[in-house]
């Protein structure tokens, strides 16, 4: 959990708060907080709210079960606003629909697979193209030749289609996969990250890649 951000409240003692799907930046719904809602949003993990048709503490979801769990808090350069960044279970809306801002009727929808984080793990990796700390494992492979990082590329593939083929027998065993499917998706994550550091190492942007995608997609 964040540390509480410096907020300014205004006169009534509110400050918008504004929550953001950590998933893929959707925003969800808008709504107000006290000194006591930012409270015990940082306390419980939970967003809450004031209520100012009920005049007292909300926690979201509290009659729904629809909760949004607290990723993140932070507030704008001016600290009269809150960015709120969560990850719903459910529905935000009360007509259940994912957002608020999502027309009426519209189906719920549950977030997308979470890729706009892979911008996070991108901005890092830059980061470390540029400032080369010493005790960085990405510096130390961006600063290899390009054989030491495609080797790693090559090496992480491998481990990718061996795990694949252990959850395989596990799922024709009819035995609990978790192991196998956490096993898949470690290899998976370590694959994508060194794919990543080759695209640094070459000097060339991720959004070249998603151009190439775009540009062989056919609806």
């Amino acid at each position: 959990m964040t540390v509480a951000p410096a907020v300014v409240f205004r006169a009534d003692g509110l400050v918008p708060g504004v929550v953001q799907d950590v998933r893929d930046g959707r925003v969800l719904m808008v709504a107000f907080l006290d000194a006591e809602a930012l409270a015990a949003t940082l306390a419980t993990g939970e967003v809450h709210f004031h209520s100012r048709t009920r005049g007292r503490l909300w926690r979201k979801g509290e009659t729904s079960g629809n909760v949004l769990r607290v990723v993140d808090l932070a507030a704008d350069c001016d600290g009269d606003a809150l960015l709120i960044t969560a990850d719903p279970v459910g529905p935000t809306c009360h007509r259940g629909t994912r957002s608020c801002f999502d027309p009426e009727g519209a189906p719920f929808a549950p977030s997308t697979q979470g890729f706009a984080w892979l911008e996070t793990l991108w901005a890092t990796i830059a980061e470390r193209a540029a400032a080369r700390p010493a005790d960085s494992y990405t510096a130390r492979l961006l600063d290899g030749d390009v054989d030491a990082v495609g080797r790693k590329v090559t090496e992480e593939a491998t481990e990718v289609l061996l795990a694949a083929k252990d959850d395989a027998v596990a799922e024709r065993s009819g035995v609990d996969r978790t192991a196998s499917r956490d096993a898949l998706a470690g290899e998976a994550g370590d694959l994508l990250y060194h794919a990543l550091v080759l695209l640094a190492h070459r000097g060339l942007e991720p959004a070249a890649v998603i151009d190439t995608l775009r540009s062989r997609h056919r609806a």
